[in-house]
């Protein structure tokens, strides 16, 4: 009967070790119910930060809450980008399992029946060509991020990369 064990023990663990051997190199998943779903990190049209006619309301990143059964509250939670700009999530925004939030740039009403979330801020945070997007939890421990380049990751054209569908 040992033997047997010894050997079922020694199977799985080799089993496991091909498993992981054969699979693909990825960037980190993180654990967290919150994740980056997509970012419109080009704003139609010709960029322009004016605060009363420009269009950094046109440029998001749309978090969504992955979860089967939590709710999470976005207080605390933070964004960055891979220069250091970064937004910090000021008041409660509570989102149900399957729900999500947009970021958007710009002036405007927080509303959790519209979903969006504005950073109070008519500068552009994402670059046109390149960057990283980070989220961390309100703990400070990473939640998700992702990198992107125009070239690679927008093959249509059209300013926005979707991360998780």
């Amino acid at each position: 009967m040992r033997i047997r064990t010894a050997l079922a023990v020694t199977a799985a663990a080799a089993g496991t070790f091909a498993a992981i051997a054969a699979a693909p190199a990825q960037a980190t998943e993180y654990s967290s119910a919150l994740k980056i779903k997509g970012v419109q990190y080009d704003a139609p049209g010709r960029d322009s930060n004016s605060c009363s006619s420009g269009n950094t309301r046109d440029e998001y990143l749309t978090i969504k809450n992955y979860s089967a059964g939590t709710t999470v509250n976005l207080k605390g939670y933070v964004v960055k980008d891979a220069t250091g700009n970064k937004f910090t999530f000021p008041a409660n925004h509570y989102l149900e399992p399957g729900d999500y939030v947009k970021l958007r740039g710009g002036h405007g009403t927080d509303s959790d029946a519209g979903n969006v979330v504005y950073r109070q801020n008519c500068n552009f945070i994402w670059n046109n060509d390149k960057d990283s997007i980070y989220l961390y939890k309100s703990s400070g421990a990473h939640a998700d991020s992702h990198a992107y380049t125009k070239s690679a990751n927008d093959r249509d054209g059209n300013g926005y990369i979707t991360f998780h569908g």
